[in-house]
């Protein structure tokens, strides 16, 4: 929302929670944390849903983690070594108990992933594990994990909670973790309850537990917040939201840099948008700052390409595009693209921009198609509900398409967006993009075990994509929580994960 309808929004908001009653004074120590929906599956080897991925961070332990630098750290294993190119020993920690009393070991983490190579076991989560050969406990404290074939990025599908050996379908109602709160119960639609485990290994939380209320409307989370029946609320408020709730008195926003990367998709078969000069000219011509600035409230970076800032592996020396319709207008005219009329009406080219139909995309395609009228550009926007425009996109059925990267956490990504061995329904590549030079650099990258190499490789892949422009980069998210002035112990990393939780007290 900008301009009338965020006053008007703002005058409902102020008129709405004048009329609130006093909330229920909350249970103490216990930390209410309003989510947007219902967890779908709380076993973590099924669950993908944000909600739930949530969920799994709190109940759960993952076998290892992705620090602020957005590498693989250890978690409830310490470590790894590598007798060869394709073996993985993996070393557990000693002691950690499942909420149940028992100690976890090997079984478990066997159990866990031997789950992805079940035929008979149905998982979203498969196919990251599709050259994993076999997974088996050495001994009580040792696992190894054996490939098909070399794959560099494969420590990152390490990164995945750990259930107990021997969950059956019925864990993804009444699970057990390892992780800093014990599940209580669910009620659908409704609330999940958490309590703190003692006897968590890392030390037990800082509150006795966890209250996560469900609230699917935007501005009835932020009344929630005003009124004091949520305690916080993680990236789920819109940035004008957030912009008045800077300015209250019991409030405060606590913000970090994101992972979360937005985009203009790009069908390099359209037979306008294959030549490489007309996709820069369209970097170009959006102005990104006014989106981040105006439409974003300054929760957001500009993006010079899929990887954020702070992984290990981002590239910062790849053409940028700056803001400049004079460079734009210039890259149209050397495609062939002439203005017809000089300053009349008549357009250099027209294109059709596909995007959901939620209101921050109506607003943001309205910057784009205003940029882009500017050099000459006629743009149709059309907005479907999720679902279609999902559906279109798979099946390459646009010219333009709006979309989010959604936790972008290592530079293999680059292998599934851009490999043209990756184009649906195999991958993610579903703008088509083919450049033999980039697939060789990715192939060597994926089969390299060495980090320098791999930093080199995937940097030259970097600089490549940004001169081809299959993306036009948008902007990189910033994530923030609204909470409770009270509350202290508040410290989101990049992946704004959950577990920060454990630390928040009154």
């Amino acid at each position: 929302m900008t301009g009338k309808a965020a006053a008007i929004a703002g005058v409902a908001f102020s008129v709405w929670c004048a009329g609130c009653s006093r909330p229920t004074p909350p249970s103490p120590g216990i930390i209410r944390v309003a989510i947007v929906s219902s967890p779908n599956n709380l076993d973590p080897r099924i669950g993908t849903d944000e909600v739930s991925q949530r969920l799994h961070q709190l109940i759960y332990d993952q076998l290892f983690r992705i620090d602020d630098q957005l590498r693989v750290a250890p978690g409830l294993a310490t470590g790894w070594t590598q007798p060869d190119a394709t073996t993985y020993v993996v070393n557990l920690r000693r002691g950690v108990r499942f909420h149940d009393g028992h100690e976890l070991t090997s079984a478990d983490v066997a159990y866990t992933f031997n789950s992805f190579l079940d035929p008979t076991f149905a998982s979203p989560r498969k196919g990251a594990y599709r050259l994993l050969k076999h997974v088996r406990a050495v001994d009580r404290y040792t696992v190894e994990f054996v490939l098909q074939e070399p794959f560099g990025s494969f420590p990152v599908n390490l990164v995945m909670p750990i259930v107990p050996a021997g969950a059956g379908i019925a864990f993804r109602q009444q699970p057990v973790g390892t992780g800093p709160y014990r599940f209580v119960r669910h009620v659908a639609d409704d609330y999940v309850e958490l309590t703190a485990f003692a006897g968590y290994f890392e030390g037990a939380s800082r509150n006795n537990g966890l209250l996560l209320r469900v609230v699917p409307d935007d501005m009835m989370r932020g009344l929630e917040l005003q009124q004091g029946s949520a305690d916080l609320v993680v990236n789920d408020l819109a940035p004008d939201l957030v912009h008045q709730f800077r300015s209250s008195p019991t409030l405060r926003v606590i913000t970090s840099p994101g992972t979360d990367y937005a985009y203009v998709g790009i069908n390099l078969r359209d037979p306008v948008l294959r030549d490489r000069r007309v996709r820069q000219a369209l970097c170009y011509a959006i102005d990104r700052q006014a989106i981040v600035d105006y439409l974003r409230r300054g929760l957001a970076r500009p993006a010079s390409g899929v990887l954020p800032p702070m992984s290990w592996a981002f590239e910062p020396d790849v053409r940028q595009y700056l803001f400049d319709p004079a460079r734009a207008l210039a890259l149209l005219d050397q495609a062939g693209y002439y203005d017809p009329d000089g300053d009349g009406p008549r357009s250099r080219l027209s294109l059709t921009l596909k995007v959901s139909s939620t209101e921050f995309n109506r607003l943001q395609s309205s910057v784009i198609q205003e940029s882009l009228r500017r050099v000459g550009i006629a743009l149709d926007v059309r907005s479907y509900e999720f679902a279609t425009l999902y559906s279109d996109v798979l099946s390459g059925n646009f010219q333009l398409f709006t979309l989010q990267w959604v936790g972008v956490s290592d530079p293999d990504m680059l292998r599934r967006v851009f490999h043209s061995k990756q184009m649906p329904p195999t991958g993610f590549n579903r703008g088509f993009f083919s450049n033999a030079v980039v697939d060789d650099l990715i192939d060597r990258a994926t089969r390299s075990t060495d980090d320098t190499e791999r930093r080199a490789l995937y940097g030259d892949v970097q600089r490549l994509v940004a001169e081809e422009a299959p993306y036009v980069s948008l902007w990189h998210k910033t994530n923030v929580v609204v909470a409770q002035s009270n509350l202290q112990g508040i410290d989101v990393g990049p992946a704004a994960d959950f577990r920060f939780l454990r630390n928040v007290r009154r």
